[in-house]
């Protein structure tokens, strides 16, 4: 556990810079965009007051009231979101192959450290991990900051009202930021479950070179068939299923194709890659 803990640590720190840089332009990118949005609807609206010569009810009569939805849809709102999950992305492929393609070929003095080499497995994963929930956090204690900045620009009666817990019902963000506990963990433990196979698809590559590289589609495609055969039954065989039956079938699949993953990536590490 300790080996375990201390791999993590040295993990996380290999690419703390980097992410402070990810954190800081996601920070600076979404509050920009909240001033300049905010502000240019602001000049939009006396613009169109000061030539139709309107007054405040009538402007809203005639255009309505203005909602931090359209803060949340800009481009300087979303796009350091995607920009963080392409990042992290990279970054499940780049943690492993720095290591064999690096300088001095650090892989080696990691798998021949006092310890099973799985545990190096588990310590890459959770970093990824704890980085995909550190911007989660991120966003959740940006979002009260933002809708303040929002609410001090534009004025009550401009704006239409939008509590903090709508922003995580609006659609494009269902997918970042599921509305209940169990969605959260279906939704994050998909997303576990694809950087797990990615991984072990890595291993495979490494362990036979080019052969490896078509057993690594192979074993990807085999195993997305597995997880995702419960919804493909119940769009085939349709209405025959219960959605219970449906989650309990996909709880199954989604230990099956982990513990697989798990253990396939065990033995290649274990017999297959040599140091």
């Amino acid at each position: 556990m300790k080996s375990y803990l201390k791999l993590v640590n040295f993990e996380i720190n290999r690419f703390f810079k980097l992410y402070l840089i990810i954190i800081v332009l996601t920070i600076v990118s979404q509050l920009i965009g909240t001033i300049i949005v905010s502000k240019g609807k602001m000049n939009d609206i006396n613009q169109v007051i000061y030539e139709n010569q309107l007054s405040m009810s009538q402007y809203i009569d005639e255009y309505g009231t203005f909602s931090f939805q359209r803060i949340v849809y800009s481009e300087l709102f979303v796009m350091p979101i995607f920009f963080c999950i392409a990042m992290l992305m990279i970054y499940v492929f780049f943690i492993w192959y720095r290591d064999w393609f690096g300088k001095n070929t650090f892989i080696y003095r990691l798998f021949m450290l006092p310890t099973e080499r799985i545990t190096v497995y588990f310590s890459k994963l959770s970093a990824i991990m704890l980085f995909v929930l550190g911007l989660i956090s991120l966003q959740i204690i940006l979002i009260p900051i933002e809708m303040f900045i929002f609410n001090s620009i534009v004025p009550a009666d401009f704006r239409t009202s939008y509590p903090l817990f709508d922003f995580y019902s609006v659609e494009i963000w269902r997918w970042l930021y599921p509305s209940s506990v169990i969605e959260f963990i279906l939704m994050y433990g998909m997303g576990l479950i694809l950087v797990v196979i990615i991984f072990t698809a890595i291993l495979f590559e490494r362990s036979y070179g080019l052969k490896g590289i078509f057993a690594a589609i192979v074993y990807g495609v085999l195993s997305f068939g597995v997880l995702f055969s419960p919804i493909i039954i119940a769009r085939i065989v349709t209405g025959y299923f219960y959605p219970l039956e449906i989650l309990l079938m996909e709880l199954v699949t989604s230990i099956i194709v982990l513990g697989s993953a798990f253990w396939i990536a065990n033995h290649l590490l274990k017999y297959k890659i040599r140091v």
